[in-house]
Order: C-alpha cells, then structure tokens, then sequence
C-alpha cells in the first residue's frame, strides 16, 4: 500500500508504475482507467501495449460539462485505440440520474453512496464507478480487476476490486487498495 502525501496529478507516474506490478504478480488482466482528457490514459495504454494485460478507459459521458460535448478528443481517443486500448463513453453510475434527482428534490440516494465513497477519497469513488460501468458493458469479466482514478487530474489512487454490474452495485468488494493519497 502506498500511501501519496498529496493527491494529484505528480503522482501518476508511481501509481501507474504500482499498477502494472501488481497486475503482473496477481495476474489480473483487466486495468480500468478513469480519463478525462486522456492523458493518464495514453500513458496506461503505452506502459501495457503487447501485455497480456487489457487497458480499459472510462471517460466522462458526453454533456458532462456542456451539452454535446466529450472532454476525450476523438484524436486521443484513437491514439489509445492504437496502443491496444479499449475507449468506453457511457452513463456514469453514481452521477447522472441521481445529479438530476439532487437537482429537483435536493438529495438522490445515489448522490448518498457517492458521499461516502469520497470519505476515502475521490479516486476511491471514481475506482468503483468505473469498474461497475467497464462490468456493465461487458469490457471486463466478473472478477478482480485493477481501477485507477485520481483527484482532478492524473493518477493517485488504485485498488483492486472484485466487479460487478451496477444492478449488483453493493456486490462489487474494494479488495485491497495499492495507493490513495492520505490528503485529498
């Protein structure tokens, strides 16, 4: 377990590095990535292109911030693609619906879990989001993956999760956690 005194985007190359490690002498073969603009992205999907290891990278739904709009440019998009990546743009679990419902009535269930996710940091919640959108699509098997997020920007926080569907939500288990900041 490492533990970043900082969060933020300075610790992306170590948390990567711990990634790869870990993935290797577990065996895992699934790597689910948080990425927004795709950089962090384009460095997983480098670091495992020709492994056996299959890199997954889970953006933010188009309108996210402005209607119509996706923060991962398609030219990034295809730069991962060509390293062996597997780009995913979809329904983020904890946000969408359950933002609306906030927005109308002042709290959503959703927005509930999203919350205590974030006690542990904001890479923490982001590691189980994905890892329940990657299972929904069907980009992983049900099984331990390795998830990797961050605060912002970059890359501080990986775990290994068992994953599941979203409909199955409370059956994905936080198996061990590889690195998080200790401040966020």
């Amino acid at each position: 377990m490492k533990y970043f005194e900082h969060a933020g985007p300075d610790n992306t190359d170590e948390t990567l590095r711990i990634v790869r490690e870990e993935a290797e002498k577990r065996g895992i073969t699934h790597v689910v990535i948080a990425s927004t603009q795709g950089d962090t992205a384009l460095k997983a999907a480098a670091l495992f292109q020709g492994n056996s290891v299959q890199t997954v990278v889970i953006t933010h739904n188009t309108g996210f911030k402005e209607p119509g709009v996706q923060s991962l440019s398609l030219q990034r998009r295809q730069e991962i693609e060509k390293l062996g990546g597997t780009v995913y743009t979809g329904t983020m679990v904890l946000r969408d619906l359950g933002k609306a419902i906030k927005n109308v009535v002042g709290y959503s269930e959703s927005e509930i879990v999203a919350a205590v996710l974030r006690m542990f940091g904001q890479g923490m919640k982001v590691c189980v989001e994905i890892t329940a959108m990657a299972a929904d699509a069907g980009l992983v098997p049900p099984g331990d993956v390795i998830a990797v997020a961050g605060t912002e920007k970059g890359a501080d926080t990986a775990c290994v999760i068992a994953a599941d569907s979203s409909n199955r939500f409370f059956g994905i288990k936080i198996r061990e956690v590889l690195a998080k900041p200790r401040d966020f």
